[in-house]
C-alpha cells in the first residue's frame, strides 16, 4: 500500500473479539433457589429472633438535598436508650442495634426514636437464658409459649408526609390576594428606611416646634 500526503495512517480494529467479554445471566433461577434456602437456614439458625435482625433507628439522610427522607440508620443513640428505659449492654442482647458515635442533634429525631424503642419493648417477649429459670426482666411462660418468629420487616421507618392534608378553603383565605399581599410586603421592604428617616424629621421638627413655643419671650422683657 503506497502512502500519498499528509494523512493519517490506517488504525481500523475490526477484531474485538467481542463474545469474550459478553456476560451472561444463565444461573438466575440457580441463584433464586440458592437465595430461597440461605434465607430458610438464617431463619432456622436465629429463631425465635425475627427474620429482619436487629432494631435500626430512623435516621435522616445527610446534606440539604436528600435531608427530607428518612431510612434506618446504623444504631439508635446512648441517650435515647437512656430516654427508653434500656441498658446499653442490654441493648444488643434484646435485638437493639446501639450506635456510639451517632449523636442527637434535635428534640424530633429523639422523641420519634424513643417512641420506636418503647413500641419495639411493648411487643418484646424475652426468653430466658436456660429453661425454666426466668429472671426479672423474662417474660411469662406463657408468653414465650406463645412466641412465632416474625418473617416480615421489623417496624419498617415510615416516610413523614411532606404536604399538608387537603382541607376546604375558608371565607377569608378566598377573599385574600395573595399577589398584592406580596406586592405591600416587598414595598414595605425597600422604602422601609425611607419612612423611618421621615419619621424622625417628623419627631425632630415638632420637638424644635416645642422648644421654640417654650422659650418665647413677653414683649415687656424686651
Amino acid at each position: 500500500m503506497v502512502l500519498k500526503h499528509n494523512n493519517q495512517l490506517p488504525n481500523q480494529h475490526f477484531r474485538k473479539q467481542w463474545d469474550l467479554r459478553v456476560k451472561t445471566w444463565f444461573d438466575q433461577a440457580g441463584r433464586k433457589k440458592s437465595r430461597r434456602i440461605a434465607r430458610v437456614q438464617k431463619a432456622g439458625r436465629i429463631a425465635p429472633r425475627p427474620i429482619d435482625g436487629l432494631l435500626r433507628p430512623a435516621v435522616r439522610c445527610p446534606t440539604v438535598r436528600y435531608n427530607m427522607k428518612l431510612r434506618s440508620g446504623r444504631g439508635f443513640t446512648l441517650e435515647e436508650l437512656k430516654e427508653a428505659g434500656v441498658r446499653r449492654k442490654e441493648a444488643r442482647s434484646i435485638g437493639i442495634a446501639v450506635d456510639f458515635r451517632r449523636r442527637n442533634k434535635s428534640n424530633e429525631s429523639l422523641e420519634l426514636n424513643v417512641q420506636r424503642l418503647k413500641a419495639y419493648k411493648a411487643k418484646l417477649i424475652v426468653f430466658p437464658r436456660k429453661a425454666g429459670k426466668a429472671k426479672k426482666g423474662d417474660s411469662e411462660a406463657a408468653e414465650v409459649a406463645s412466641a412465632v418468629q416474625l418473617r416480615g420487616p421489623l417496624f419498617p421507618v415510615e416516610q413523614v408526609a411532606a404536604a399538608p392534608e387537603a382541607r376546604a378553603i375558608t371565607a377569608e383565605e378566598k377573599s385574600t390576594n395573595a399577589y398584592m399581599k406580596l406586592r405591600y410586603a416587598r414595598s414595605a421592604a425597600r422604602t422601609l428606611g425611607a419612612r423611618e428617616k421621615r419619621a424622625r424629621d417628623k419627631a425632630e421638627e415638632e420637638a424644635n416646634k416645642v422648644n421654640l413655643t417654650v422659650n418665647r419671650k413677653p414683649l415687656s422683657s424686651y
